[in-house]
């Protein structure tokens, strides 16, 4: 989306979310898919890390709303997403860009519920790079690494304008590149874990508990601390 309006939550606090550059992503030669940048840039206590970009697909906002009204037991009023169209075409620019701003409102409502600002899944969801089972697992303790682990691993892209972005894509030429970029913090996510187990071995138990230990590992499923 071109434009977007910083809005407040209940508690006064800036919350500024875009979804856009949409790219068309492969994966074989006869099967392809849509993504989308989401950037979050806030001031909210509720968010540990106050700037990121993250890529996701359609699929993946449904799976978020499925988890977060399962998650909040009928207690919250959910947004829509925009209807699914047995018919979108990924070079149709009016149903993408349609798409794009159901997919940012969704996400605008959803940024100004404290319930569900709470939720540990919608967090992994705007600030990390994991898959939707690692999230899963994740958010339900299932992983060596922590909620507030897996965001702050997060590589941080700088926010780029519109004509920044579609100098990226003519350069590149190819759209699975970025796609590529993304998934693969998953594997560097685990490196960086296992260096930070390293080091720790070397300087000793002390160290190793204040890593571990640090104030925002105290993530957990539907009780994000902040």
């Amino acid at each position: 989306m071109n434009s977007v309006l910083p809005f407040q939550s209940s508690m006064q606090q800036v919350i500024s979310v875009w979804v856009r550059d949409p790219r068309i992503q492969k994966n074989d030669f006869w099967h392809a898919y849509m993504d989308y940048e989401i950037c979050l840039h806030t001031d909210s206590v509720f968010f540990t890390k106050k700037m990121s970009c993250v890529r996701r697909r359609f699929s993946e906002f449904v799976w978020l709303r499925q988890r977060l009204q399962a998650n909040s037991m009928l207690m919250a009023q959910l947004p829509q997403l925009p209807p699914k169209n047995p018919f979108f075409s990924l070079n149709n620019a009016q149903q993408i860009s349609e798409r794009m701003a159901g997919l940012q409102r969704f996400l605008e409502q959803i940024l100004l519920s404290p319930l569900l600002l709470s939720d540990s899944c919608l967090h992994l969801f705007l600030q990390s790079q994991l898959s939707v089972a690692k999230m899963e697992a994740c958010a339900e303790g299932r992983t060596q690494y922590s909620v507030a682990q897996a965001v702050q691993c997060c590589g941080i892209r700088r926010f780029l304008s519109q004509e920044d972005l579609q100098k990226d894509s003519n350069m590149s030429g190819d759209s699975d590149s970025d796609s590529s970029e993304c998934r693969s913090s998953e594997c560097q996510f685990k490196e960086d874990l296992e260096l930070k187990q390293t080091a720790s071995d070397h300087v000793g138990s002390d160290q190793e508990h204040s890593i571990c230990s640090s104030p925002d590992s105290t993530l957990h499923h539907r009780s994000v601390k902040y």
